[in-house]
C-alpha cells in the first residue's frame, strides 16, 4: 500500500474526526475508496474505536431511485438510528463513474432528498468528515494522469493544517468583526450582510467546526444579498456539466439565472424548496496546494485565490444560538475566480485583491 495512503488515514482519524477509544463510528465507503477504507479501519482499530462500514454507491443510489416510483418513506427508523447513535461518520469517496446518477430524474432526486432530510441532519449532528481517495475516474474527470492526480490530491491533503489553521484565523477575525461583504470580479458584483455571524475556520478538523479533508476555507453564512455573481468554474452539479452561471439577486432571493451550461440543473436546484434561492454559504478558499480546477468540489473550492457561494442549506456553525439560517434539502456549492481586476471587500476595506489577501507577497495596496 502507498504510504500517503496510510497517512492520509491517520490524518482524517487523528487531526480531521479526533477519534477517541470507544467512540462509534460510521464508514461510509464509496465504490473506489477501498485502500483507503481499510487503512482507515487499520487506524481506527489501532484507537480502540468502534467500526461498521457501508456501501455507499451513486450506482446503487441510481438503481434504486430510477426503479421506485418516486414515493419515499421519511426518515425510516432504521436509517435515522444508525446516524443518531453514532458518534463519528467518516464518509470516503472514490467514484469508478462521476456520471455514474446523471440519469435519475430530478424530480425524483429531489423528492429521495426531502424524505432523508432528517437522517442527513443526524448525520451533520456527529463529529462527520468527508475525504477524497482518489480514484481514475477522478483523474478524468481532471483531466490528468493518475499518477499526477494521485500527487495532486496528496498535495492538497497531506499538509501542515496547524499551520494553515493560524493564517486562516486571520480571515475568520476580520469576518466575525465585519458587517458587508462586496464581491468584485468578472461579471460579478454582489454585496451581502454577514453581521452577527460567526465564520467558521475550515481547517479540516472538527476542532474547527471543519468537516471536508482537504479543506482550506474560511465560510460563513451570509443574508440579505444583493447584485449579480458569475460563477466561470466549470463543474459537475448532480451528475451534469454547468459552466459559466450567472444569478441575480434582489432581497437575497434569486430573481433571474442563466447558465452557458447546464441552465436547466440549475432551474432544478433552486425549484428544490423555497430555501433554494438563497445563499446558505460564503466560502473563500485559501489552500494553496489546490493549485488547479479538477470538476470536484472538495478540492475546487477550497482553490486560493476563489470564492463559492451556496445555494440552500446555511451551517449552525456560522449562527448566533437561536438564530434559524436559511432552510434547504440542498447545498450546492458554485465558485467563482478572484482573478485579476477582482477584490473581496470586508465593511469597504480591501482583504484580498487579484486572489492574493493582503498579508500575503505580492498584495499591491
Amino acid at each position: 500500500m502507498d504510504e500517503r495512503i496510510r497517512e492520509h488515514a491517520r490524518v482524517l482519524v487523528d487531526w480531521s474526526a479526533r477519534i477517541d477509544p470507544g467512540d462509534d463510528v460510521v464508514v461510509r465507503v464509496d465504490e473506489g475508496a477501498h485502500d483507503l477504507a481499510v487503512a482507515v479501519a487499520e487506524r481506527l482499530g489501532e484507537c480502540g474505536a468502534n467500526l461498521l462500514s457501508v456501501y455507499d454507491s451513486d450506482e446503487i443510489t441510481r438503481a434504486y431511485l430510477r426503479a421506485s416510483d418516486g414515493e419515499f418513506t421519511t426518515d425510516p427508523e432504521y436509517a435515522l438510528a444508525l446516524y443518531e447513535r453514532a458518534d463519528s461518520v467518516l464518509s470516503l469517496s472514490g467514484s469508478n463513474n462521476t456520471a455514474g446518477s446523471a440519469d435519475v430524474p430530478g424530480d425524483r432526486r429531489q423528492a429521495y432528498a426531502k424524505a432523508r432530510a432528517g437522517i442527513r441532519e443526524a448525520r451533520l449532528d456527529t463529529d462527520w468528515v468527508s475525504t477524497q481517495h482518489p480514484t481514475r475516474a477522478m483523474a478524468q474527470q481532471a483531466g490528468m494522469a493518475y499518477e499526477a492526480y494521485e500527487d495532486f490530491v496528496y498535495d492538497a491533503t497531506l499538509r501542515d493544517w496547524e499551520a494553515l489553521a493560524e493564517e486562516q484565523a486571520r480571515l475568520k477575525e476580520i469576518l466575525d468583526d465585519g458587517s458587508e461583504v462586496q464581491l468584485v470580479a468578472d461579471g460579478t458584483d454582489l454585496t451581502m450582510s454577514i453581521a452577527d455571524r460567526i465564520a467558521v475556520n475550515s481547517a479540516a478538523s472538527v476542532a474547527y467546526d471543519s468537516h471536508n479533508l482537504p479543506s482550506g476555507e474560511v465560510f460563513t453564512a451570509p443574508e440579505a444579498t444583493e447584485g449579480v455573481v458569475t460563477f466561470d468554474v466549470p463543474m459537475t452539479v448532480q451528475g451534469r456539466r454547468v459552466r459559466d452561471v450567472e444569478l441575480t439577486f434582489e432581497d437575497g432571493v434569486v430573481v433571474d439565472w442563466d447558465a452557458e451550461q447546464g441552465a436547466a440543473v440549475i432551474e432544478e436546484v433552486l425549484s428544490t424548496d423555497e430555501g433554494a434561492r438563497r445563499l446558505g454559504e460564503l466560502g473563500i478558499g485559501m489552500n494553496r496546494g489546490v493549485d488547479r480546477v479538477t470538476d470536484n468540489i472538495l478540492f475546487d473550492e477550497k482553490m486560493g485565490g476563489t470564492v463559492h457561494l451556496a445555494l440552500g442549506r446555511a451551517y449552525d456553525a456560522c449562527l448566533p444560538d437561536g438564530v434559524a439560517g436559511n432552510d434547504s434539502a440542498v447545498h450546492e456549492d458554485l465558485i467563482t475566480t478572484m482573478g485579476d481586476g477582482s477584490r473581496l471587500e470586508v465593511d469597504g476595506a480591501v482583504v484580498q485583491r487579484d486572489g492574493l489577501f493582503r498579508w500575503e507577497d505580492g498584495f499591491e495596496r
